[in-house]
């Protein structure tokens, strides 16, 4: 590359020493700004500049994730990063980053219009503090569809496997920002290990509808990629971290919102955001052409690395974007076996789900809330 300026990205680690020598030394509160950021998981590396490319453009070429969900427009806010040092290369702030204060441009708008000096930008990401521990249940009847006769491993009665010391499957929880997993001990009903992640289809938008139009378009199935990738790396990380092969899991369970659930199965999820605001599966149901809204395929063919024979099930939906986790909500508070009283369950998240009622009736809603229950874009 010569002498010729290069424009950078922060990353935590091994590799701060070597950017702080080519950034020049940087002040206290810039470092101390780095350590607050939450690192992406690509080496840091290192481009030459070029005249007319954004910064969006570099991200693209150094493999650093920034979030948009307009098409890089500028519409939609998502892909702030912060100008660490060389804002004086950049085009003057656009009408679309009003919004912004100090050292912060919007990626897609930022355009590299001098090249006599180094750029060092960093990304933004939101790290939601996520609650894991929950109370068990003291009784809890097990009847999965996976079970052991010997050292056979039957699937609903039928061999698929043999049994070699472990019979685990997983239960997701898949929300609009955060997902957790618990690994189950399927023989036990023990809880092994919860892990949560934000999910990572934020790129699409941070919320339903946002998730809904981006997979509407030219990057259809962008979305259920992404999934299916965190899956497998939590997938690897257990596996690890009990010393499992990944066949042991025989069976994987997960509830989410209707569009969530959806994108996660690869079903085209338009109608959901249209009236009367129904998935495929629901209309499908009330046609009289499935006896139930729940799903269930193979976890292998949908890109799940666990068993070959292993199964997705996707718990039913209540109704339009009343979905498998508020179905879940109600099971675990056993809501059908009270009577006389009436009672309300609320499921407070980026989509909220309110029910009230009883045995005898119950009324279900839903309403956008955005991310801020869940932690993200809240400052500690």
């Amino acid at each position: 590359m010569g002498n010729r300026p290069r424009i950078l990205w922060s990353r935590q680690g091994s590799n701060q020493k070597n950017q702080e020598s080519l950034c020049g030394k940087k002040s206290t509160a810039e470092r101390n700004f780095q350590k607050r950021l939450s690192t992406i998981s690509h080496d840091g590396r290192i481009q030459s500049l070029e005249l007319g490319k954004t910064i969006f453009d570099f991200a693209d070429d150094l493999a650093v994730e920034v979030p948009t969900s307009c098409g890089r427009n500028g519409k939609c806010h998502e892909c702030v990063v912060e100008i660490i040092s060389g804002m004086e290369a950049l085009n003057a702030a656009s009408e679309p980053e009003s919004f912004l204060r100090g050292n912060y441009r919007l990626a897609c708008q930022a355009v590299v219009e001098r090249i006599d000096t180094e750029i060092h930008f960093a990304p933004l990401r939101r790290q939601p503090r996520i609650l894991t521990l929950g109370q068990n249940k003291t009784h809890l009847d097990l009847d999965p569809m996976v079970s052991r006769r010997g050292l056979d491993v039957l699937y609903d009665g039928k061999v698929i496997d043999q049994y070699r010391g472990y019979l685990y499957g997983l239960a997701i929880d898949l929300g609009t920002t955060t997902v957790v997993i618990d690994l189950v001990d399927l023989e036990t009903g023990d809880s092994l290990e919860r892990l949560s992640f934000e999910n990572p289809q934020r790129f699409g938008g941070s919320d339903v509808m946002h998730r809904i139009s981006y997979d509407g378009g030219s990057d259809r199935g962008e979305l259920q990629k992404a999934i299916v990738t965190a899956i497998n790396r939590s997938i690897r990380n257990l596996s690890r971290a009990w010393k499992f092969p990944r066949r042991a899991i025989y069976e994987i369970i997960v509830a989410g919102n209707s569009s969530m659930r959806d994108l996660l199965f690869g079903l085209d999820i338009q109608s959901i955001g249209q009236k009367p605001y129904k998935s495929l599966i629901e209309h499908e149901y009330l046609e009289g052409k499935r006896s139930s809204t729940e799903l269930n395929e193979n976890a292998w063919k949908l890109g799940l690395r666990a068993h070959r024979e292993t199964r997705l099930y996707g718990l039913p939906l209540i109704g339009s974007h009343v979905g498998a986790d508020a179905a879940a909500c109600l099971t675990a508070i056993d809501m059908a076996s009270v009577e006389g009283e009436v009672v309300m369950m609320v499921d407070v998240g980026t989509n909220t789900e309110v029910v009230i009622g009883n045995a005898k009736r119950m009324l279900a809603a839903s309403c956008p809330a955005g991310p801020a229950f869940e932690g993200g874009v809240v400052t500690y």
